[in-house]
């Protein structure tokens, strides 16, 4: 007579395991990559901010003549509802003028812009500075501008804080 073979029900932990291992693998090799996608995403969110800071510090400059430049990054927005004024000049989002050290941050960067070298009383330039909330988590880089709109980069640190100072700005490499 023939042996009847059991029918296999399922799995055996030895292949349940195997696909685990398999798993792991996969997830050890993409985890790095997502990592430094987000590291990527989160520059690229605070290079277009301090483009928007300085497309708002060139609106303030001209609603306000007798200002210049914004003297602080608060300046450029308002809450809504918002009406211009000096304090409040609505130009950016409320969300990007109030991310400064202390009051938030966007997009894992903080940001500040300081205007300078008041000449009777009119700022006449101005640094916008972001440094990783995180470093090595939201980003590895601080970005600053000023009022030649050039975008400017250095290799962050742990604990750096936002530029406001036009000559330590122009020290930092320009981004091509």
């Amino acid at each position: 007579m023939t042996d009847k073979k059991r029918a296999q029900k399922g799995f055996s932990l030895i292949e349940l395991l195997i696909v685990v291992a398999i798993i792991l693998i996969i997830a050890a090799m993409a985890i790095p990559s997502l990592l430094r996608a987000r590291i990527s995403a989160d520059e690229a969110s605070a290079v277009g901010s301090l483009r928007a800071i300085h497309q708002a510090q060139i609106s303030y400059q001209t609603m306000f003549p007798n200002v210049g430049f914004a003297p602080n990054l608060a300046s450029l927005g308002g809450a809504a509802p918002c009406t211009p004024s000096p304090a409040t000049a609505c130009l950016l989002d409320n969300s990007l003028a109030t991310a400064s050290p202390g009051s938030g941050a966007k997009a894992g960067y903080v940001f500040q812009a300081i205007g300078q070298t008041p000449v009777n009383g009119v700022n006449t330039q101005y640094t916008a500075g972001a440094s990783p909330l995180s470093y090595n988590n939201s980003g590895v880089r601080n970005f600053c501008n000023n009022e030649d709109g050039v975008i400017r980069y250095n290799p962050g640190s742990p604990g750096s804080t936002p530029v406001t100072n036009s000559a330590a700005c122009l020290n930092f490499t320009v981004m091509q």
